[in-house]
């Protein structure tokens, strides 16, 4: 039996896949019989990284509080891999994206002043990460291959992947039922507005939608809705319990999820882990990478049109929705938190 830390930062009053991610690996060690604890980094906003990272780096996790060894930290993402302790693998979720692939979308809504500041921030974060990935810790997995993508693309740091499983829940499948669902935070990055644009396409007449989730976009969401006139046909349920959750998995025909250059998106597992498809697009990183197209669910150009395409296919076949469901649940299957555990300790 090994002591392990799983660190991972946490914004308060937040909810994501990585805190689910830090939870479920928690789960997965302490039934495996080893003693484990998720312990919390420093978040930081723009301008309280430094602080971030300093405190962090401080932290020497090698001794716990109760005066006895800790085997072995797996950090999760930024800053939180800037902890020590002489065995540290880094399972990447990602680094502060603001800072990397999404810099462009970032600093263009900056002014020249900011943006120089901004810029000069950047470049202090690059290199404190390329240093913490390369001399920090023993080994770095990334989540997916977009994640890989980005170490090799900004640093050049080398890193095996390894897919997280479902979150361990009671997923079913009860029926096809003649609905979409959707789930995920209510953010631009997520690109719900382009579900809605798309079931106001003629493609996608007649399919009715119900969207899970909350976040800051919801009030331009409903307007959409509306202005689409699509209230009758496309439903906003707002933060959902897990026991909602897992019916409406169980139940829909298929799940829409479209995002932005996701790390990796667990509502793909999770669709697939309930006998689900899944229709994509071809940006959405994380999730294209899980979905076969034409097997397991339909991968779509990020347009409204393409997305109304696939939606109106998968919803006028129910037979299809079911074999790719099918498919989705055999891959769904083939990840575990077993095999995740022998590649991640090194103890």
């Amino acid at each position: 039996m090994a002591r392990i830390a799983v660190v991972t930062s946490h914004p308060p009053f937040s909810v994501g896949g990585h805190l689910v991610i830090a939870r479920e690996l928690e789960t997965a060690l302490r039934a495996a019989g080893h003693e484990a604890t998720v312990t919390y980094t420093p978040h930081g906003q723009f301008n309280e990284q430094t602080a971030a990272y300093w405190a962090t780096w401080l932290t020497d996790l090698a001794v716990a509080h109760d005066g006895h060894r800790v085997d072995q930290v797996i950090s999760l993402r930024y800053p939180s891999y800037a902890i020590r302790h002489p065995v540290h693998v880094c399972w990447l979720n990602h680094r502060m994206r603001e800072y990397y692939d999404l810099w462009d979308r970032f600093s263009n809504n900056l002014s020249w002043r900011a943006r120089a500041k901004q810029h000069v921030r950047r470049r202090l974060i690059h290199a404190g990460d390329h240093y913490l990935l390369t001399r920090n810790v023993t080994r770095v997995f990334a989540q997916s291959k977009t994640i890989q993508k980005r170490l090799t693309r900004w640093g050049g740091i080398p890193s095996e992947v390894i897919y997280p499983p479902a979150p361990k829940r009671s997923y079913r499948c009860d029926d096809y039922e003649d609905y979409l669902f959707v789930v995920s935070r209510l953010t631009p990055l997520k690109r719900i507005d382009l579900i809605i644009n798309a079931l106001a396409h003629p493609d996608a007449v007649g399919v009715k939608c119900l969207i899970g989730g909350d976040g800051e976009d919801r009030r331009r969401l409903q307007s959409l809705i509306e202005a689409r006139g699509l209230e009758n046909r496309v439903t906003l349920l707002g933060q959902l319990d897990e026991s909602t959750l897992i019916n409406h998995y169980a139940r829909c025909r298929a799940v829409c999820y479209p995002p932005l250059q996701e790390d990796y998106g667990f509502v793909t597992v999770e669709s697939f882990s309930a006998s689900k498809p899944i229709i994509t697009c071809t940006d959405s990183g994380g999730p294209t990478e899980l979905v076969q197209s034409g097997v397991s669910g339909l991968i779509t150009e990020p347009t409204s049109v393409a997305l109304a395409s696939a939606i109106g296919t998968l919803m006028a076949d129910r037979a299809l929705a079911q074999k790719y469901g099918s498919a989705g649940r055999h891959f769904a299957d083939s990840l575990s938190w077993d095999e995740t555990l022998r590649q991640l300790l090194i103890v």
